[in-house]
């Protein structure tokens, strides 16, 4: 049986949803407010998304070596912060399809968080793009015989 906490995850986050170490505040764009936490996985500073309050939460960060990091938090560890995280990792030589349905099915499939399912996946699919090496521009044809002639002329 899990063993709960002294104050629900509602409470918690009625007290530090104006100040907590992890909260962005943007003047632009109308006052938007972003998550730093590593357990928010839209970077959103919102009840839905918050790692710090919620007692089950997900987190995707990249990898030191390419790939990602999954973190999850474990509910009945929810009073003791050094043995409530539960971090799993998804190689570089993985494909990215075998990525995205492991991350899909520890997220959805064990009843954990099925509504941060596509958060995550979006996430996962965003952190592996980046890490893709990136192309360099071809050199550009001439087009024309003018511009063939001057460049024939300047060689």
């Amino acid at each position: 049986m899990a063993t709960l906490s002294n104050a629900s995850s509602d409470l918690v986050w009625e007290i530090t949803r104006t100040q907590n170490c992890y909260l962005v505040k943007k003047r632009q764009g109308g006052g938007v407010q972003f998550s730093r936490d590593p357990l928010n996985v839209m970077n959103k500073h919102s009840r839905k998304y918050d790692g710090t309050s919620s007692l089950k939460a997900v987190g995707v960060q990249p990898g030191d070596k390419g790939g990602i990091v999954l973190t999850t938090k474990r509910e009945a560890k929810s009073s003791q912060p050094k043995e409530n995280r539960n971090v799993v990792s998804l190689g570089p030589n993985k494909s990215n399809r075998k990525i995205y349905k492991g991350v899909s099915s520890y997220v959805a499939k064990n009843s954990y968080r099925p509504d941060l399912r596509q958060a995550a996946v979006g996430r996962v699919s965003a952190i592996l793009k980046s890490q893709r090496p990136q192309k360099e521009d071809p050199e550009r044809k001439l087009r024309g015989a003018k511009a063939r002639r001057a460049a024939e002329k300047d060689a």
